[in-house]
């Protein structure tokens, strides 16, 4: 015991501790106790004004009771499962067209991952303008069409989810070369000697290896289309009619305007659970997909 303190306390460990305390007590204070205090303020009722007063689940059953709820759920199942599907689809065959090395591949790849780095604010007032219903280049193009792509309940969730997956190509192309660069190039040469198309080349060569990273970019494109929250405030802030409403957006109106911090604290709870149980799901079903060397 002796031994193993005085190991903790020499030079090389206190240095070492001495580094990496800022970021230890950064991750504690603003990530580690926020959790527990959002988790015990989620059986509060409070508006940050009066005294916190205990009501055990009623936030939660209220909640569920809340037809609102339902709408902003299927609002954000919605808008996740689009994203995610072209949100990893898309990249992925760009990522297997430019990985051929064709001429100016360098500037393409440029020119998809600017819209990742772009400051969303600026992306938003970009599409807003894109998608203005008499002045906008989008009805330009189409024609003269008078379309209301962010005025219409019908349609301005689908205008949402093209702007997202703009930004989001850029980012998940890259990362989608960064693991065709690891595929070894006598793999392909082999099918195709033995008479494989493109095609089945793809699906059973390319698909397979690089399974692995398909997986991470599915996580990690879920994970974030469910919490989405800047681009519906700068575009539509839910509207029209709740039509892109989503559960992020809702759990800032019931926080930061309504002052329901306890119903907030549940929203973000549900958020949680559901997020987790997606993960949960998608990581035991790997073993049935992802090729492992």
């Amino acid at each position: 015991m002796i031994k193993y303190l005085q190991n903790i306390l020499n030079k090389e460990s206190v240095s070492s501790w001495f580094f990496i305390m800022p970021s230890v007590l950064g991750s504690f204070l603003f990530i580690v106790l926020p959790v527990f205090v959002s988790f015990g303020i989620s059986f509060l009722k409070w508006d940050l004004l009066s005294s916190p007063k205990f009501v055990g689940v009623d936030n939660y059953i209220e909640l569920f009771s809340d037809p609102i709820f339902y709408t902003v759920l299927l609002n954000t199942l919605y808008y996740a499962f689009c994203v995610s599907v072209l949100g990893v689809i898309l990249p992925l065959i760009l990522a297997v067209i430019l990985d051929r090395k064709i001429k100016g591949a360098e500037i393409f790849k440029t020119i998809y991952f600017l819209p990742f780095i772009t400051p969303m604010v600026v992306v938003a007032l970009v599409w807003e303008w894109i998608f203005d219903p008499y002045r906008g280049v989008l009805n330009w193009f189409l024609m003269g069409a008078k379309i209301e792509w962010l005025y219409d309940p019908n349609i301005a969730m689908a205008a949402i989810i093209l702007v997202s997956v703009w930004k989001l190509i850029g980012y998940n192309m890259v990362l989608f070369l960064a693991g065709l660069s690891g595929i070894d190039a006598n793999l392909s040469e082999a099918s195709k000697i033995d008479g494989a198309s493109e095609l089945k080349n793809f699906f059973y060569i390319t698909v397979p290896v690089l399974s692995p990273t398909i997986f991470f970019v599915m996580i990690i494109t879920i994970i974030s289309s469910f919490q989405v929250f800047d681009l519906i405030y700068l575009m539509t802030q839910g509207g029209p009619m709740n039509s892109t409403n989503v559960i992020v957006y809702w759990l800032y109106n019931n926080a930061f305007e309504y002052f329901k911090v306890g119903e907030a604290s549940a929203i973000a709870y549900v958020l949680f659970f559901i997020i987790l149980g997606l993960t949960a799901l998608q990581w035991k079903i790997r073993r049935k997909w992802v090729l492992h060397e």
